[in-house]
């Protein structure tokens, strides 16, 4: 009894490259710069930031980069598996958007508005096959609720959104809710607005805000 202590929680980070209308998307940059400027931050005792990827902003290619963060996640949770509790969260760009908006669900349809960054283009595709139609989707576990009040309470103008669109964004949701679910882990997905709509400053405060909220809802 004497080894028992309070679960630690890492949070594992992913963002993407450009894409079509997008030539900087700005999770690629709040991810390359997450680690140096959470470090300089701090972080509560219990949150550790684990990896954090950038990947293609293509379903088959953000798939497989997908898959290797969420099996390094559970390959390091085995070992502490009663203590460690891996999150994985995803950031993704709406450029139409004016403020934050956490996802609740992923739906299980790739219908790609363009080409991704591969040339795919699926429309009114099931994500996976064996999860039935189109219209199955996932929610995620985490507690958007109580993460929503304590961003909203830093002053952050966001909401929860139940539409996380149709393009890699949700491919990659869907993809992550079905793994972590059933490995009894947790993920969520954050979109973000361009810079050009909220400046870099803000967003990486929001996001290492984020990383704290889901670390204090776990």
């Amino acid at each position: 009894m004497g080894s028992e202590g309070p679960k630690a929680v890492v949070i594992h980070v992913t963002g993407f490259k450009k894409f079509q209308g997008v030539a900087l998307n700005p999770t690629e940059t709040i991810v390359n710069k997450l680690k140096d400027y959470v470090a300089k931050r701090g972080l509560p005792a219990g949150v550790t930031l684990g990896s954090c990827m950038v990947l293609e902003t293509a379903g088959d290619g953000a798939r497989d980069m997908l898959y290797q963060t969420l099996e390094s996640s559970t390959a390091n949770n085995t070992m502490n598996a009663e203590k460690n509790e891996p999150v994985v969260l995803h950031l993704g760009v709406n450029s139409g958007a004016m403020r934050f908006a956490i996802e609740r669900q992923a739906v299980n349809e790739a219908t790609f508005r363009c080409p991704d960054e591969m040339g795919w283009q699926p429309q009114n595709c099931p994500i996976i096959l064996e999860d039935g139609g189109t219209t199955s989707a996932r929610e995620t576990c985490c507690s958007i609720d109580e993460i929503l009040k304590l961003l909203k309470k830093k002053g952050f103008d966001v909401t929860i959104s139940d539409d996380a669109g149709r393009f890699v964004c949700n491919y990659v949701y869907y993809h992550s809710l079905r793994y972590t679910q059933q490995k009894g882990h947790r993920s969520l997905f954050v979109h973000v607005p361009l810079f050009s709509r909220i400046d870099e400053e803000t967003q990486m405060q929001f996001v290492a805000s984020v990383v704290e909220a889901i670390g204090s809802t776990c």
